[in-house]
């Protein structure tokens, strides 16, 4: 099994820190930016699209409960199950910047902050 090292490519455009994600670590995924299978995400499609990294530099993230993208049915269950804060994640980001975010979720050895 791989360690947890902070490497912002491993933010996954809706905060999720890939890289202390068990299925990346044991090499099962290969984060949300690489895996090409994930084109059922709509949050992975705008971001594509827009050419974000995340969904922090999207000017409209004011607020991620109205974002459509953001707040979809998936999300929503994946929230439920894990106890996942996405919103918070992006918070993180937008209040410091990616690089820090994933060196505190590696220091935090979580791919999530929890609700």
């Amino acid at each position: 099994m791989k360690k947890i090292v902070s490497d912002p490519e491993m933010v996954a455009y809706c905060g999720l820190y890939c890289g202390a994600c068990k299925a990346y670590l044991k090499g099962r995924c290969p984060g949300c930016h690489n895996n090409e299978k994930a084109s059922w995400c709509k949050i992975r499609k705008c971001c594509d699209l827009n050419s974000y990294s995340t969904c922090a530099e999207c000017g409209k993230f004011t607020d991620p409960m109205k974002c459509k993208d953001f707040n979809n049915i998936f999300s929503k269950f994946f929230a439920l199950v894990f106890r996942s804060n996405r919103a918070a994640c992006i918070q993180q980001v937008k209040d410091t910047n990616i690089k820090t975010h994933a060196d505190k979720m590696t220091e935090l050895g979580m791919m999530t902050l929890k609700r």
